[in-house]
């Protein structure tokens, strides 16, 4: 029996109400990050593997060694300054590791334009990288701009796989679009938003308006904070006209909805006509549903994964315009499908130079877990109204 230790903020079969998810951030502030490890649970849960899906913070390394075999840690955008304190801490825990540890999806967080100016971080990445590849062949990163950071820090293609992010292969091999026809405004369209990034209150404000069928799929913590107990806790303000706050028409007229988990996701934006929005999670989800997207490419980390999935992308820039219709209208999602076995490829080939068994080799199958997933009753979509009592803080 292969016994894995996998990064994840909760096992794909461990089911938990909107408060403990909120209060024990269960989601690790976006419940994108829940799509990425449970794809890797997947894809991992042979007939002869045993996984443990947990936080990988204040573990004894000497335990680790003892218990596991093997150390698996999907990751977002790690490379960047907001997560500097997990990182060295990953760092630490990698280093005095005796068994393999294999990283997937790890990119880095920068400017639409992909240039990413040195800075104090270049040494925590590069620190990262040299423990992890004494005890890899490869690093696995998101895209082509955090390869070619990399490089600039040293590690060249010989140690770096593009592979994109593991959430584009929940569903293996196979990726299919429904057909869904012209839209309207009363289409049923789901809107993803980034309350941060300015631009977007402008979007949400606008389809709001223009766009009665349209629904806000919620992914961030402090947003089902806002749900759940009336007030959005960040620190700065959300650009004013994003749906930071209950007298948004989004939250007031009760058109905004939070999947806890993965599957009540893929459910509800399966019944969608659309998505669109600047979550690149938030857009793979629906195309896993089998409904067209388009991301609103933002920063480097929507851009870099959306072109190497070949995801319909606009770049979002002060003055672009933005319109559901006009993005459905124009996106081809041609290359997205038919590109999708050759990245499957890339990534199971991936896997292999690591040495990782997964249920795609012969004779084994991922089965089990879908039907053991299958059998989960989830807690349906947080809506707005479904608050909980301040003593549950």
């Amino acid at each position: 029996m292969t016994r894995v230790l996998l990064r994840a903020h909760k096992s794909p079969f461990a089911v938990a109400s909107a408060a403990k998810t909120l209060t024990r951030n269960l989601i690790g502030n976006n419940v994108g990050n829940l799509v990425f490890s449970q794809a890797t649970y997947r894809l991992l849960s042979t007939a002869g593997t045993r996984i443990d899906a947990r936080r990988l913070t204040g573990l004894d390394p000497g335990w680790v060694n003892e218990r596991y075999d093997r150390v698996v840690v999907p990751l977002a955008d790690a490379f960047r300054r907001s997560f500097v304190d997990e990182l060295r801490e990953l760092t630490r825990l990698i280093d005095r590791l005796t068994i393999p540890v294999t990283v997937l999806g790890v990119g880095c967080q920068g400017p639409l334009s992909g240039r990413i100016a040195p800075s104090a971080l270049d040494s925590e990445v590069t620190a990262f990288m040299e423990a992890v590849l004494a005890r890899s062949a490869t690093v696995g990163v998101r895209g082509e701009i955090t390869a070619a950071y990399l490089r600039r820090l040293g590690f060249g293609a010989d140690v770096v796989d593009v592979i994109g992010c593991p959430s584009m292969f929940l569903g293996g091999p196979a990726l299919g679009l429904k057909e869904t026809g012209e839209l309207t405004p009363g289409s049923r369209i789901s809107l993803n938003v980034s309350p941060y990034v300015p631009r977007m209150a402008a979007v949400a404000l606008d389809h709001a308006a223009r766009y009665p069928g349209l629904t806000y799929t919620a992914q961030d913590h402090l947003t089902l904070g806002l749900m759940l107990r009336g007030h959005y806790d960040a620190t700065t303000p959300g650009p004013a006209g994003a749906p930071t706050t209950l007298d948004h028409p989004l939250l007031r007229d009760r058109r905004t909805v939070f999947p806890l988990d993965p599957a009540t996701w893929l459910r509800h934006l399966a019944g969608q006509e659309f998505s669109f929005g600047s979550r690149i999670h938030g857009n793979i989800v629906a195309l896993l549903a089998g409904t067209p997207a388009v991301v609103l490419a933002h920063d480097a980390r929507t851009l870099e994964l959306a072109d190497y999935h070949e995801i319909p992308r606009l770049e979002l820039r002060e003055g672009t315009p933005v319109d559901a219709m006009a993005l459905r209208a124009g996106a081809d999602f041609g290359p997205t499908v038919a590109g999708h076995p050759k990245r499957w490829a890339r990534l199971l080939a991936f896997l292999d130079r690591q040495g990782v068994p997964h249920v795609y080799r012969p004779g084994e199958s991922p089965a089990a877990f879908d039907s053991r997933l299958a059998a989960v009753r989830y807690p349906p979509l947080v809506r707005v109204g479904d608050r909980i009592p301040p003593w549950s803080a």
